[in-house]
């Protein structure tokens, strides 16, 4: 394959990766067949002996195009934010493709297809666990917008879905190289064919069996959500504006809240103003909230907040020392019921945007804190819950779920197995603008639902706000930059999924082969060389 040929065949996977991802363009059974020019690629370099680098350059332009054509939009929260998403993460997908090239180049080529899948899975869920997570381009995620082909999400979760992609492209990869490049006829390919096509309609078979058998048990909650429309630029969070906000909400609720409501949903950061949390039940706001609230029937208002709580001592790396005198203070993004008593509880987000909401390895180099907030950055770590936790009502347990939590599967399933009945997502995805972005947020939460097979809530605060059921679909979504409030019967479930129970098998199982194999790699590559020498 000629030079000009390879950046063409890198630069197509990355387009094609693009076009078929949720709202980039939806096409999603191209990614069946996306990876196969960087594969050609990846076998050209090999088989005529260049540098194991060239691969390094044209798997970066693959994953560039990628990133670049699938998540533009963070631009318009953050410039710099996105340059330094699409750079690293290009990178980083670059860096399993490559442990895959070298695999095959040191240990055989049967091996190295058969560890592709191992290394991309053993990524992504690495990818899920560290602080500088982007978990949004996960190969799974594709088939966000078409629930009915993934009900096996109940058992895999994502990862079964990236599974799913890599093996189709390998196998038609094989056939395409039989024919067309080592000229075998299209006879011979019979088995492989049949393989392929059993590998993807199987799965696809059993998906919507799945689909239109499942029967969600009657547990009806009835549940307000409210979509209050406030520009997250220009208004939400200048000063005294907290009031009207609130206000906004109340007669918002007051249109929708019937005497059979269980739940008002509000966005996140719906309360503004940052608070002390000892103090939420002394502020006026609070006192006009329940007053409001008992008139409503006093139905409990599950509701996102800028909170922030004192510490006598540092309580953790986003506890800074207070001006004022002694002691600590940590800022939260919060979640905060008010159940029927009145009585509130919190609980904060723990998934944080990376640069936005958490300075990654301020743990381990706790002066970058300090370099942060001195160069411009966020003021600081915003704090956390040490392990997913629940709010409870006095009939129900749910999972709060704030914004960029919605994107990851196994901390939402941590939640469900303590027992939340039903999935609660606040966000605001405002900042992003009339883009993808918040088509795309809005989707994954549907993952979420089949995972779990809990109902979804989600209530954004510029749109897209909606009830999703057990089964993935979504029911009566909001139109974007809109005042809405919508009124829906869902059902609660306490039953585990295997995936709830279990958690992300593949995943761990994965990573830790993925390690192994790696070794035995460099292994078979130094004795190759010390051979040679």
């Amino acid at each position: 394959m000629a030079k000009k040929h390879r950046y063409l065949f890198s630069f197509l996977s990355g387009i094609l990766m693009s076009i078929a991802f949720p709202f980039s363009g939806s096409l999603i059974p191209i990614i069946f067949v996306a990876w196969i020019p960087l594969l050609l690629v990846e076998d050209s370099i090999l088989n005529n002996n260049y540098r194991s680098s060239k691969v390094l350059i044209h798997a970066y332009l693959t994953f560039f195009v990628f990133n670049l054509g699938s998540t533009w939009w963070v631009w318009n929260a953050s410039l710099g934010g996105a340059s330094l998403a699409i750079i690293l993460n290009s990178l980083l997908m670059t860096i399993a493709f490559y442990c895959f090239h070298l695999t095959k180049k040191y240990i055989g080529k049967k091996e190295g297809y058969i560890s592709l899948p191992i290394y991309w899975i053993a990524f992504e869920h690495f990818h899920h666990n560290w602080e500088m997570s982007w978990t949004w381009l996960s190969m799974g995620n594709y088939f966000s917008i078409v629930p009915s082909w993934v009900q096996w999400y109940s058992y895999t979760g994502i990862l079964g879905g990236t599974l799913w992609i890599l093996v189709i492209n390998l196998l038609i990869y094989r056939i395409i190289q039989n024919v067309y490049f080592k000229k075998e006829s299209w006879r011979i390919q019979t088995p492989l064919i049949w393989i392929a096509g059993i590998f993807l309609l199987v799965p696809l078979i059993i998906s919507l069996s799945m689909y239109y058998t499942y029967e969600e048990e009657s547990r009806p909650l009835e549940v307000v959500v409210l979509q209050p429309n406030i520009d997250p630029y220009n208004e939400k969070f200048v000063a005294g504006g907290l009031e009207n906000q609130l206000k906004k909400l109340v007669e918002l609720a007051d249109s929708k809240v019937t005497s059979n409501t269980g739940l008002i949903v509000a966005p996140e950061t719906a309360i503004s103003a940052s608070f002390f949390e000892q103090e939420l039940t002394q502020l006026p706001f609070f006192h006009y909230l329940t007053r409001e609230k008992k008139r409503l029937h006093d139905i409990p208002w599950y509701i996102g907040a800028s909170t922030m709580h004192i510490y006598p001592k540092k309580h953790s790396r986003a506890s800074f020392p207070l001006n004022s005198g002694p002691g600590f203070i940590e800022h939260y993004n919060t979640s905060v019921l008010i159940n029927e008593d009145n009585i509130p509880s919190f609980v904060h987000k723990s998934k944080l945007v990376p640069g936005a909401e958490i300075v990654p390895f301020s743990d381990i180099f706790p002066f970058l804190e300090d370099w942060s907030i001195q160069s411009g950055g966020p003021s600081g770590s915003l704090g956390v819950e040490k392990e997913p936790m629940l709010l409870k009502t006095n009939k129900f347990s749910f999972a709060p779920v704030i914004c960029y939590e919605s994107v990851y599967g196994e901390w939402v399933t941590g939640q469900c197995r303590k027992g939340a009945e039903l999935i609660c997502v606040a966000t605001n995805d405002g900042w992003w603008g009339d883009t993808p972005g918040y088509k795309q947020h809005m989707n994954f939460s549907r993952l979420r639902a089949i995972e779990n097979r809990r109902s979804v809530v989600r209530s954004a605060n510029t749109g897209i706000s909606c009830f999703i059921n057990q089964r993935g679909d979504v029911l009566q979504p909001t139109k974007w930059w809109v005042s809405a409030s919508i009124r829906q019967e869902v059902n609660l479930n306490s039953k585990q999924t295997f995936y709830t129970r279990y958690g992300n098998i593949l995943g761990r199982s994965l990573g830790f082969v993925s390690v192994l194999l790696l070794l035995f790699t460099f292994v078979k590559r130094f004795k190759k060389k010390y051979i040679r020498n």
